[in-house]
């Protein structure tokens, strides 16, 4: 079927979050009197949504209700806010990608398990908001990736089928909610994977970067 909605992971894929997310994350555990992390080791806990992350900063092996956990989330949320985008930069090759999504007709959607507080100021910071037609966040709905609703969601406003929206994420999350959710999906190779290889992850492409997915969405449509 053609494609006429590309659905797009934030942090890792749109984004370079991570240097924000190890600053709060650091300054968190220091309030709380704990060893600060290496940002190498943050990196691989980023992508499960930021309960998670403060878990696993904690030494839980992942998102955890217990006291310490909830009282440290507050603690992060805090610092997170005030670094927010301070040092967040584009990958190349998302802006160029992203218009020329919308050259070629296509919807644009942002699916993100971060929460919208944080999402909106980012995407709103970098410009990405206007080149997006819609973004579903970490809590806009009961369920986040990788259960397939956030995908269904967009698919359901966008009024097309699941095969008709691609999926472009850097990790298992993304590619096991795409696979529920009946979307074809490719993945990039820079982003926050939590130490696998995307080769293994059973995407239907790894493309260099968003313009070039752009380009071979394109020449798919062609060829249709």
């Amino acid at each position: 079927m053609p494609i006429k909605a590309v659905l797009i992971d934030l942090d890792g894929t749109l984004l370079d979050t991570v240097p924000d997310l190890a600053d709060a994350a650091n300054a968190m555990l220091a309030e709380l009197g704990r060893l600060t992390l290496p940002v190498d080791a943050i990196r691989d806990f980023v992508g499960k949504g930021i309960p998670n992350l403060v878990a696993r900063c904690l030494g839980y092996p992942g998102e955890s209700d217990t006291i310490e956990a909830r009282d440290a989330l507050a603690v992060f949320k805090r610092h997170y806010a005030a670094v927010n985008g301070r040092r967040t930069r584009i990958y190349p090759g998302v802006v160029e990608g992203l218009q020329a999504l919308r050259r070629a007709g296509l919807k644009t959607a942002c699916v993100t398990n971060k929460a919208a507080a944080f999402t909106e100021q980012l995407l709103a910071s970098t410009g990405l908001a206007d080149l997006l037609d819609m973004t579903v966040s970490g809590d806009t709905l009961p369920e986040k990736k990788p259960h397939p609703l956030p995908f269904l969601h967009i698919c359901t406003s966008f009024g097309i089928a699941p095969a008709e929206a691609l999926v472009i994420g850097d990790s298992r999350n993304d590619v096991a909610g795409a696979r529920a959710a009946g979307c074809p999906v490719f993945c990039v190779p820079y982003g926050y994977s939590e130490g696998e290889d995307v080769r293994d992850l059973g995407a239907d492409a790894i493309v260099g970067t968003l313009e070039e997915a752009a380009g071979l969405i394109t020449a798919m449509q062609v060829g249709l």
